[in-house]
């Protein structure tokens, strides 16, 4: 069975047995929080857990290294959303030791994309349309560093109503614990 087969049969004995009821909550987030985290399989129940929040209580954005790296892209734009439509009244950016992102290079990505198929005439294209894949692909060298960065960057937006606390936490993938990087109330 392949694995979308697999996920729509779960999803039918899901509904049928009316599972989702213990998840049901309003859109609006109870705690008035957007946490912008890495997308890393570790974190899917740990970060949770470890922030004490459940379903319904914040809004949680997922993305590569957990960065914000243009500030009129889809992750501001979401935190945006958040705040204006959402309620949300709070920001934390939360990256992870040991984070993928931290030892990518994008002479490796390219390489594993020209050996799935992807032809150097169309790198070269997008090359040469403006789109500089080196630094769009690239890691961070510093989880710390990338953390404060992104905070930066959504602290200073100028569409961030002012008041609005942005704070930066690192977690421990294997037990976590959280580090406070930046405390948004200061």
């Amino acid at each position: 069975m392949k694995l979308l087969d697999e996920i729509m049969a779960h999803n039918e004995e899901f509904v049928e047995k009316k599972e989702y009821e213990k998840y049901q909550r309003g859109k609006l987030p109870n705690k008035k929080l957007v946490i912008v985290s890495c997308m890393d399989t570790r974190l899917v129940e740990l970060l949770p857990k470890a922030m004490n929040v459940r379903n319904g209580d914040v809004k949680i954005v997922k993305t590569a290294g957990a960065v914000v790296s243009h500030p009129f892209g889809s992750i501001m734009r979401s935190i945006l959303v958040a705040i204006y439509e959402l309620g949300a009244e709070e920001v934390c950016i939360v990256g992870h030791y040991d984070c993928g992102m931290a030892s990518l290079e994008s002479e490796g990505i390219l390489s594993k994309m020209r050996d799935r198929g992807i032809q150097n005439d169309t790198l070269n294209t997008l090359d040469y349309s403006g789109v500089e894949l080196d630094q769009f692909l690239q890691g961070f060298s510093s989880v710390e560093d990338s953390v404060k960065q992104s905070v930066a960057t959504v602290h200073n937006h100028p569409l961030l109503p002012e008041g609005i606390p942005v704070h930066g936490l690192i977690i421990d993938p294997e037990t976590g614990r959280l580090d406070k990087l930046v405390n948004g109330y200061q």
